[in-house]
């Protein structure tokens, strides 16, 4: 438990960020794992789908906050070398 009053107070808003986060995130993770299943099939254009929505889901998530921006960026350069030839 928090010892002091501004403690307490920055565990609440801990709180609250992370309920308000947790969407977020939990819609991006299921992005990026649907594009990996995507990328494992060989079909190119569900890929190209499952990537473009991947990097708005990443995009939005890291304009937020609910993910770090190097995060999101990296995830996304991953991603896209899962490319299916």
């Amino acid at each position: 438990m928090p010892t002091n009053q501004s403690a307490a107070k920055r565990w609440r808003q801990s709180l609250k960020r992370r309920t308000r986060h947790r969407g977020t995130r939990s819609e991006s993770r299921s992005a990026v794992r649907a594009t990996r299943e995507a990328a494992a099939t060989g079909d190119e254009k569900a890929f190209s789908e499952a990537l473009t929505t991947a990097y708005s889901v990443l995009d939005r998530a890291a304009k937020k906050g609910a993910i770090p921006t190097g995060r999101a960026d990296r995830t996304k350069r991953r991603l896209a070398a899962l490319r299916p030839e």
